[in-house]
Formats: structure tokens, sequence, C-alpha cells
């Protein structure tokens, strides 16, 4: 017997995605290459020393670019009626080479998180993500889908933009091909009035 039905899903976790419609001058390229030079050894890759890398001059015009998109998951995504801006609070840049990882995390202190990728191997690069859920149960999956899976693989190719709750746990497994994965991520928080007065609940974030 068919059983009709529908699923509707409900308070969905937004994964926001968006292109460079540009390519990096050699100027921004040849800067990313020497910041290679100035990393610590983060746990399984490596980062820059510099943790507002988007405040270099030469990122000028890329944090300009960034803040279109953060602006633009701020208008479609939150929707906010508070007068609040939003603002990209640290920056910096990733390098992953062959059989090195990122390790899983979440950022804190952050209301939104996101990665620029530099380059990527169209064929293997990707972002995972975890549902950190509490579960009563555990139940084995015969066929995984968007409402029983615990962690979701997000394939992503060189001038790839995405945008994520900061809460949201993400990692990068042992790398595959051949070349250096370079990505730049980047936390934004808000400034402006939040709340009600009425409700008791008005912050001012200056």
């Amino acid at each position: 017997m068919t059983i009709q039905s529908d699923i509707m899903g409900i308070f969905p976790t937004p994964i926001y995605s968006s292109k460079l419609n540009r390519k990096l001058s050699k100027e921004e390229l040849s800067f990313i290459d020497k910041t290679k030079l100035n990393v610590y050894i983060n746990e399984g890759n490596t980062t820059s020393n510099d943790r507002n890398i988007l405040e270099n001059e030469v990122f000028k015009n890329l944090k300009d670019d960034l803040h279109l998109r953060v602006k633009d998951y701020f208008d479609k995504v939150i929707s906010s009626s508070n007068h609040i801006t939003p603002y990209i609070t640290q920056s910096w840049l990733n390098y992953t080479e062959t059989n090195q990882f990122h390790h899983k995390h979440s950022h804190p202190n952050s209301l939104v998180s996101g990665v620029f990728y530099i380059n990527c191997h169209e064929e293997y690069d990707n972002i995972n993500f975890f549902n950190d859920n509490y579960k009563a149960i555990f139940l084995d999956v015969k066929s995984y889908n968007l409402y029983n899976s615990d962690a979701w693989r997000y394939p992503v190719k060189t001038g790839d933009i995405i945008l994520f709750p900061s809460s949201l746990t993400h990692m990068v497994e042992n790398k595959q091909g051949n070349n250096t994965r370079i990505s730049l991520a980047f936390n934004v928080f808000v400034k402006g009035n939040i709340g009600n007065e009425k409700n008791s609940n008005y912050l001012k974030l200056i």
C-alpha cells in the first residue's frame, strides 16, 4: 500500500553559499603566499599568526566583498527588525596540506562564521558539519537524509563563500589531492540595539 504523506522541515540550520565574482589580484595572492611563512601549528594544519588578516590594506576590497555577503545573510536569514549592523570581528588564513586536517570545533563569542575558499581541489575538498544535539536513543540508519544525519559533508570550490551559525560544529577531514588548501575564515558579531525595553531584554551593543 502506498501511503500519501508530507514531511516538512522546521527550524533548519542555514548554510549560506555565494561566490566571489572576481579573481584575486596578484597583490592579494602574493600576500597570501607570504603569510604562509608567518603561521603557527594548529590542530592538524597551520593558521596565520595574524588574526585580523582582513585589516591589511591589500585585503580592503576583499573585506568589502565579504561584508556584502554578511549583510546579505543578515537580510535574508536573520531578517531582524532591530537596528543592528553586522561586522567582522576576527579573520585569519588556514593552510592545509595533503593528509593534514582541521580539527572539529565551533566559534564561541561570535554569531555567524564564514569561510572564503582561496584554493580548493574541486574533486576532494569539503567541510563537514555536525549535529551535536543530544539523542535519547541511537538507532542504526539504513538511508541517511536531512532529518536523521548527525554529520553532513558540504563540497566547496575555489571562490566559494559560505556563512553559517558560529555554534555549528565543523571540521575538515584528512586532505586529499596534491594542492595546498587555503581558506580565509572570519567571525561576525553585531553593533546596535537588540531586544525590547518593554520586554526587559533590551541591550545596546557598541
